[in-house]
């Protein structure tokens, strides 16, 4: 017990020796904005809670509360930097600085590059969660919404491009995650979503090629001949359409095997070649044409134990 409250003792007189000589509000102020001006964020973000606490209603009070969100946010801190902005808007909705506060928080959540390999490996943004880059966008949205004429709205406005055309691009990330599996109404609507919401992005072309793709997959084919139509006239560059105009269909699809998957990639493959759908629907409903199928097909054989047991691997 004495070692805990000395222990006390001894913190509360280092806090006491790092802001000596410190008695007036602005005193606190000018200090926590040379440590600020000297990158030392730590310190200033320090000194401006002690300037918080112990003036809580002075007149340097709310710019030290804009200016410790910045501070939070050069620390590396983009957590504290959103939650510090968020208090600020609450606090000081009619602050000639909110608006500020509002780029700050989109800005906190646009450059959240948390973790440690991050600072190491370049990392592809469009394959990350979008949730902060949705966050982002919705945060930089409101400000444009409510302060157009602000002095940040033309730099919230470029980045809203950028998240805009990493948003697309992470839906082709995930329709292509589709498409591999065999997944092809999944990867149809991921493809119809980015042409439908994300028009002027580059992502459109790859979307409207996915949709190409899995309509010949589905055998839904007049609608394939009218998205080519569509990919042509508007891309004819594009890297699914030949120099003789025609579509290329991928011709190998991720699809691991049961022993591929066991062995970690060690044996087995990987790779699979599935033949697009007949060129023709079915005259008859879907369901008549089970039966017809099913009719004049012969049993199938029965499985052996083995089989069962080692999953298909041995008969």
């Amino acid at each position: 017990m004495l070692a805990l409250l000395s222990g006390c003792g001894l913190f509360g007189d280092g806090e006491e020796d790092e802001f000596a000589g410190l008695t007036t509000e602005e005193q606190f102020y000018r200090r926590a904005l040379e440590q600020l001006n000297s990158q030392n964020f730590n310190g200033a973000i320090g000194t401006y809670q002690a300037l918080e606490s112990r003036f809580p209603f002075g007149r340097f009070a709310a710019q030290a509360q804009i200016e410790i969100v910045y501070a939070y946010y050069r620390n590396g801190d983009n957590e504290a930097a959103r939650a510090a902005a968020d208090r600020f808007i609450r606090l000081h909705p009619d602050n000639e600085n909110v608006d500020y506060a509002y780029y700050m928080r989109g800005l906190s959540s646009f450059n959240d590059d948390s973790g440690f390999f991050s600072r190491f490996v370049p990392i592809d943004h469009t394959k990350r969660d979008p949730g902060l880059a949705q966050e982002s966008f919705n945060d930089f949205a409101q400000l444009l919404a409510l302060y157009p004429d602000s002095a940040y709205a033309t730099d919230a406005r470029s980045r809203m491009v950028y998240l805009r055309n990493n948003l697309a691009a992470y839906e082709i990330h995930v329709a292509n995650y589709y498409l591999e599996r065999r997944a092809y109404i999944a990867a149809l609507r991921r493809g119809q979503y980015v042409v439908e919401n994300f028009q002027g992005t580059p992502a459109v072309a790859d979307g409207v090629a996915i949709m190409v793709e899995c309509y010949l997959r589905l055998g839904l084919n007049e609608l394939a001949d009218t998205s080519l139509a569509l990919l042509k006239e508007n891309y004819p560059d594009h890297a699914a359409i030949d120099d003789d105009g025609d579509f290329v269909v991928r011709t190998e699809i991720t699809d691991p095997s049961l022993l591929y998957t066991l062995s970690f990639g060690l044996l087995g493959d990987n790779r699979g070649d599935p033949p697009l759908a007949p060129t023709r629907r079915p005259i008859t409903s879907g369901s008549q044409q089970i039966i017809n199928s099913q009719a004049g097909s012969t049993p199938e054989p029965r499985r052996s134990l083995l089989n069962i047991i080692t999953f298909g691997i041995f008969n």
